[in-house]
């Protein structure tokens, strides 16, 4: 069975960190282990926008080298026309039932996340994201907090 696990931003934050210890540590250490056993790991273009953006304001040089590095490494998502039409179908029923995901204003990286995971969810077996923030994507796409993936 084809598993493909997506990156979301937190855990993409955390793997970029050049002095990580800790959590962060913890999660660099996942990510490897997931690689050793062959586990097959993607960045979703919008996980890579929200990470990209705070180290390019920090100015966090290195972190976003380990971030270039690592789109070289693992899979890389892009953002198709398809997915933006579903994440915009997806806003609007979270919008409709009452349960956004983020500002009405916000871009909403969240249902631009789970827009890639369904549609890549008919390519592969299965689909999950990795994630520190599981109530937001859970309602739309199998979503788990990045520790529990093993």
């Amino acid at each position: 069975m084809s598993r493909l696990i997506l990156l979301d931003s937190g855990p993409l934050g955390m793997v970029t960190n050049p002095k990580a210890a800790g959590i962060p540590l913890d999660c660099q250490l996942w990510l490897k282990s997931l690689l050793r056993r062959g586990e097959r790991v993607a960045i979703p273009e919008i996980s890579d926008y929200e990470v990209r953006r705070e180290l390019l304001r920090a100015g966090l040089l290195r972190s976003l080298r380990r971030l270039d590095d690592l789109k070289q490494t693992l899979d890389y998502i892009p953002i198709q026309t398809d997915t933006m039409l579903l994440a915009a179908e997806l806003w609007a029923e979270a919008r409709k039932t009452g349960q956004p995901t983020a500002d009405a204003k916000a871009l909403d990286g969240d249902v631009i996340l789970s827009a890639q995971a369904r549609l890549l969810g008919s390519e592969v077996a299965e689909v999950i994201v990795a994630t520190t923030n599981v109530a937001h994507l859970a309602r739309f796409i199998t979503a788990s907090d990045w520790q529990s993936i093993g």
